[in-house]
């Protein structure tokens, strides 16, 4: 649904698993799509050729398996496109078409034994070419190296064989031919070639080996560095200028994450991205008197091209922090747009110790308040005294504030059984003043639930954001601890089934949890008729699968694992178009390496496992205890107990699989029982109450669960009179109590 995003970043991670093909469509803008040195497997998904407006792919280094999209030449304004050392197989892909590619690499994957491809020469716009590795067989075209723009060649470690040819209209701007490690048998030597040829490991070169030196050189090494004179003695960490001064620079480093060259010997290269880099300074004003670059390397394990930065001041030694401000707030945020073989970069600054005084006006002008001074009198400086006192004051109080939010935990007593200070993953701080003043003084109006803790209030945010903020009563269940468990946790879980944390409060002795705004209520809610909003069959199924999901990413893919500890229908949020988010974890644990932990038993009546009651040990499966309750509330729109009935025992004693709809038409709401179609509804009922089994082994796992809803939401949407093999068939005496076995339909 990105289809205005324009740059796809995510290399250099630990991704796994396949890239899905609905992710691309003709509909996309994206220009950037860099997933290298990742784990993907699986193929290249072919909707990737339908992203016409696609300029640099990076797919390198990753385990992708299976032949190239025969469609990927539709990516006619690809400039950049690597491939290479993932497990491709198959016919190399034909790129005809694609003018506009500048870099390509294709090297180390399994394609079949292949000839030069034919379509390489008619690549007019080339200027980097690396095929290694890849069983390339045949004679190179002496062609290829007439293509005007072409800068470099890398063919080692191939079969390539015949004879190396090298017409007289080759690219004045060629500066490397590396075919090491092939079968070429020969080579014309021309004297004056201003390029390097590289032939060691060939027939040709084992065998005449001599008056080759010229041409065969094993390793290959540029230094460049861009100086306008001849460096002068700084002292005191100072640094020469281009212009020839000493002063104190600006420095960092320009990482180029897709460039179109592998040459670096170029230097006029350099001096087009330093002069296009001296003109952005001037343009925005900046006080820059020039820049150097230094030491351009290729990073070999990710190709990056990695050039040191130096920014020299204007008119003094060093910079001011609104200099240094300007000048890295462009560069960090890409504002500054380079020649375009540079291509896409990041920067990375190496901070700065020698900020210069601002200065704050001219002798004369002392002179003047001296003389103003002494005129007005005594008066005057007592109120200039009393003006200094208070911004002194109010500087104080912003450092104190400053202070508090660089470690808003230092007043947190570790001794009051409420644990170590909590560890946050980028979490923001509230104060309490920001919140009643965002809340209008916590005011009725924006009172939006309660519960035994306290209350939760909608909140504005200065950016119109809406929050959501529970504060607890003095002497509410829920205590430091609790605040604790609940910031901590979901600060480093992000999923679109499990509310979003938005910050917190830790001010004035209020401990608050700031949410993401759930507009529509909790399921509770909803169920009860409170929201106004009408649940039906369908509603209810796909509120049961995001809530399904969200616990199974608790369980699944967190490590460690969380046990929610209080799944219930309260803990349910439905968002804008009624998706579920789990909520409130106060009493959520991670689970131990044993798959349990022993804790004292917690948790809402009607929800808690007795199994966790007996032993205290709490694991996952009562997570799914507690959900089943919730899917039984789902079917009855009951509530748990209720005049001392209990909603699990109610439905094990009126379950009866001989009789239409298992005899619980006096028990389902009414919606339900008019609006879902009997087998599914069965279904429904059968997974509830396989999820409350009395021992856990007995219940499913979350992923299980969530794999049952999906099989009844589909024969729901598809067919809802299909005739198929139910689960239920599996399941007798439920209201026996028996342990029954749990299979997918």
């Amino acid at each position: 649904m990105l289809v205005n995003t324009k740059h796809f970043y995510f290399g250099k991670n630990q991704l796994s698993g396949e890239i899905p093909a609905r992710l691309f469509h003709s509909k996309m803008t994206l220009t950037h799509l860099l997933v290298e040195n990742n784990k993907f497997t699986g193929v290249i998904p072919d909707t990737l050729g339908f992203v016409q407006t696609m300029k640099v792919l990076r797919l390198d280094r990753n385990l992708f398996n299976g032949s190239v999209p025969q469609n990927l030449n539709n990516l006619i304004h690809v400039n950049v496109l690597h491939i290479s050392n993932n497990k491709l197989n198959g016919l190399l892909p034909n790129l005809t078409g694609m003018n506009g590619l500048n870099y390509l690499d294709m090297s180390s994957n399994a394609f079949n034994a292949s000839d030069f491809p034919s379509w390489i020469p008619s690549l007019q716009s080339l200027t980097t070419l690396v095929i290694e590795n890849t069983g390339l067989q045949g004679s190179v075209p002496a062609s290829l190296f007439s293509l005007h723009q072409l800068q470099t060649v890398i063919l080692r470690n191939n079969k390539l064989n015949g004879s190396l040819e090298i017409e007289s209209t080759y690219s004045n701007q060629l500066q490397l031919i590396d075919v090491q490690n092939n079968l070429i048998e020969s080579f014309t030597q021309t004297p004056g070639y201003p390029f390097q040829i590289m032939l060691k490991g060939n027939p040709f070169y084992n065998e005449r080996g001599e008056g080759t030196e010229t041409y065969c050189i094993e390793t290959q090494q540029h230094e460049t560095s861009l100086q306008n004179c001849l460096k002068i003695e700084c002292s005191s960490n100072q640094v020469s200028s281009p212009a020839c001064k000493c002063a104190f620079p600006y420095v960092g480093n320009l990482i180029f994450r897709a460039p179109s060259f592998l040459n670096l010997g170029n230097i006029t290269t350099y001096e087009t991205l330093e002069k296009s880099l001296m003109l952005f300074f001037q343009e925005r004003q900046l006080p820059v008197e020039s820049v150097s670059l230094h030491n351009p390397t290729i990073d070999s394990d990710d190709c990056y091209l990695v050039i040191h930065l130096q920014v020299f001041p204007s008119s003094q030694d060093s910079f001011n922090a609104t200099g240094v401000a300007g000048i890295g707030f462009v560069l960090s945020n890409q504002i500054f747009e380079p020649p375009s073989s540079f291509g896409l970069y990041v920067f990375i600054n190496d901070g700065y110790k020698y900020l210069a005084e601002t200065s704050t006006g001219s002798k004369k002008s002392s002179s003047t308040g001296i003389i103003i001074g002494a005129t007005v009198g005594g008066s005057v400086l007592a109120i200039l005294a009393l003006i200094i006192g208070i911004y002194a004051f109010r500087q104080k109080k912003r450092a104190e504030d400053a202070a508090k939010r660089s470690d808003p935990f230092a007043s947190w007593d570790s001794n009051k059984h409420s644990g170590a200070v909590p560890q946050l993953t980028g979490a923001r701080f509230f104060s309490f003043e920001e919140l009643k003043k965002w809340t209008n003084n916590f005011s009725e109006t924006n009172d939006i639930g309660c519960g035994g803790y306290g209350k939760v209030y909608r909140g504005t945010l200065p950016n119109g954001e809406l929050v959501a903020i529970k504060r607890a009563l003095q002497g509410s269940a829920q205590g430091a601890r609790e605040f604790k468990s609940e910031i901590e946790l979901l600060s480093r879980i992000h999923h679109k089934n499990v509310v979003g944390l938005a910050g917190f409060c830790f001010d004035r002795a209020e401990q608050m949890p700031v949410y993401e705004y759930i507009p529509n209520g909790t399921l509770k809610d909803g169920l009860s008729g409170k929201t106004g909003i009408r649940l039906d069959w369908m509603r209810r199924l796909n509120i049961a699968i995001g809530a399904a999901r969200g616990l199974q990413y608790l369980h699944d893919l967190v490590s460690p694992p969380i046990i929610h500890r209080d799944i219930k229908s309260n803990n349910i949020l439905l968002d804008g178009n009624l998706n579920a988010k789990v909520s409130d974890f106060g009493l959520s644990r991670f689970l131990g390496e044993r798959g349990h932990i022993t804790t004292q038993f917690k948790g809402t009546m009607g929800y808690m496992d007795p199994e966790y009651y007996m032993t205290n040990q709490l694991t996952e499966k009562s997570d799914v205890f507690s959900f089943g309750v919730v899917l039984l509330e789902i079917v009855t729109g009951k509530v748990p107990i209720d005049k001392g009935r209990y909603i699990v025992k109610e439905v094990k004693d009126a379950m009866d699989m001989t009789k239409d709809l298992y005899n619980l038409h006096e028990i389902l709401d009414p919606v339900v029982r008019s609006g879902a179609t009997p087998r599914s509804l069965e279904e429904f009922v059968v997974l509830a109450l396989k999820c409350v089994e009395e021992g856990g082994v007995n219940r499913p796992k979350m992923s299980e669960v969530v794999k049952q809803i999906e099989n009844i939401m589909e024969i729901e949407r598809l067919n809802p009179y299909a005739d198929y093999a139910s689960t239920s068939a599996t399941y007798e005496g439920a209201n026996k109590g028996l342990n029954h076995p749990y299979t997918e339909s």
